[in-house]
C-alpha cells in the first residue's frame, strides 16, 4: 500500500517521500544505497531482470516487487534509472496502470534525455525532473564511492527544483540547473569527458603495445604522464595546461608523428589528425605557438607538407 505524506512539513517530506526505485542497474542501486544511507525511505524496488532485483536490494532495501508498476504502485517519488531508450516506456506503463497520482514526483536520470520522457507522468499530475550524475559507473561498488562530489545536472519541475537540490546535497553531489533545451549539450559534454577520454587512452595503449608491450606494461609507461597531466588540467586549466610539439611549434616532430602512424597505426592517422588541429588551436589561445608557424603544422596535419607551406609563403 502506498504511504501518504501529504501531511508532512516539505522539510521532512523530503525525506520522508515512499520511494520506488525502478530499474537495479549500476545507477540505480547505487543511488538507492546512497539516499538509504543518508535516511530516504526505498519502500520498494523492481527490475525485469531477476538477478538485478536479488544482487540489488541488499543494497537498497525495500519490497523487491515483481512488476515496475507494483514498486511504483507503492510510493508517492518513483526513481526510474532503467537504460535511457526504456524510460519512456516505464513512464507511460507506470501510468496507464495507475500508479502514478497527482502530486507524486516521478524522476528519471538519464543525462541526454529531457523531462518530455515523462510527459506521461506530468500529463497524469505528477511533477518531474530529471536528476543526472557526471560521473563514470563501472560497477555498483564503484558508482557508491565516485557519486558524493560528483555534479548533477538537474532538470526538473518548478514544484521540484528545490526537492531535487536537496536530493543531491543528500548525495553529498553538487547541483548544476540545466535548461531543457541545452540536455544534449550537456550530455555530449560529459560523454567527451568520459567515453572519449576513454577512447584517447586506449588509442596510447594501441601505440604502446604495438612498441611489444602488454596491456599491463603499456599502462604503466604512461599512466604517471596522463595522472600528472590531469592533475595540471585541474589545477591550471586545459589551455595553460598544453604541452608537448605543437604547443612549442615543432613541426619537425610531428611530422615525424605522421610518418611513423602512417607506417605502423594507420587506422589511428585520422583521430591524430584532427586533434592535433585542435590543438593547434589551443596552442593559438595559450600563445606559445606563433601564427606563421601554425599554419605551418596545419598544413602537414591536413596531409601537405612543411616544404609546401614554405613555398606558399615565399
Amino acid at each position: 500500500m502506498r504511504s501518504d505524506n501529504r501531511n508532512m512539513t516539505p522539510h521532512a517530506q523530503d525525506a520522508g517521500d515512499a520511494i520506488a526505485i525502478l530499474g537495479l542497474g549500476k545507477v540505480g542501486t547505487a543511488v538507492g544505497y546512497l539516499l538509504k544511507s543518508a535516511g530516504y525511505r526505498i519502500i520498494a524496488v523492481a527490475d525485469q531482470s531477476p538477478a538485478a532485483l536479488k544482487k540489488g536490494i541488499p543494497f537498497t532495501g525495500g519490497q523487491a516487487c515483481e512488476t515496475l508498476v507494483e514498486a511504483a504502485a507503492a510510493a508517492n517519488c518513483m526513481i526510474i534509472t532503467t537504460t535511457d531508450d526504456a524510460i519512456a516506456s516505464v513512464c507511460r506503463e507506470i501510468v496507464a496502470n495507475g500508479a502514478v497520482r497527482e502530486g507524486d514526483k516521478v524522476i528519471h536520470m538519464s543525462g541526454a534525455g529531457g523531462l518530455d520522457l515523462l510527459a506521461p507522468a506530468r500529463q497524469a499530475g505528477a511533477h518531474v525532473a530529471s536528476i543526472h550524475p557526471i560521473q563514470s559507473f563501472a560497477d555498483v561498488k564503484g558508482a557508491i564511492m565516485n557519486i558524493p562530489g560528483s555534479t548533477f545536472g538537474i532538470t526538473a519541475d518548478d514544484e521540484l527544483r528545490e526537492w531535487a537540490v536537496k536530493m543531491v546535497n543528500a548525495l553529498k553531489g553538487v547541483p548544476f540547473f540545466v535548461p531543457e533545451r541545452d540536455k544534449a549539450l550537456y550530455h555530449a559534454a560529459a560523454c567527451m569527458a568520459s567515453n572519449y577520454l576513454t577512447t584517447l587512452v586506449h588509442m596510447v595503449e594501441t601505440t604502446y603495445r604495438a612498441l611489444g608491450l602488454n596491456r599491463t606494461e603499456a599502462i604503466r609507461a604512461f599512466w604517471p604522464l596522463v595522472r600528472g597531466t590531469l592533475l595540471n588540467i585541474e589545477t591550471r586549466g586545459a589551455v595553460e595546461a598544453l604541452t608537448g610539439p605543437i604547443a612549442r611549434g615543432d613541426a619537425g616532430t610531428i611530422e615525424k608523428h605522421l610518418q611513423a602512424l602512417q607506417e605502423t597505426l594507420p587506422d589511428l592517422l585520422n583521430a591524430y589528425r584532427e586533434l592535433g588541429l585542435m590543438t593547434v588551436d589551443m596552442a593559438l589561445q595559450k600563445g606559445s605557438l606563433t601564427r606563421e608557424r601554425a599554419q605551418t603544422i596545419k598544413t602537414l596535419l591536413k596531409g601537405g607538407s612543411a616544404d609546401e607551406y614554405a613555398g606558399k609563403t615565399e
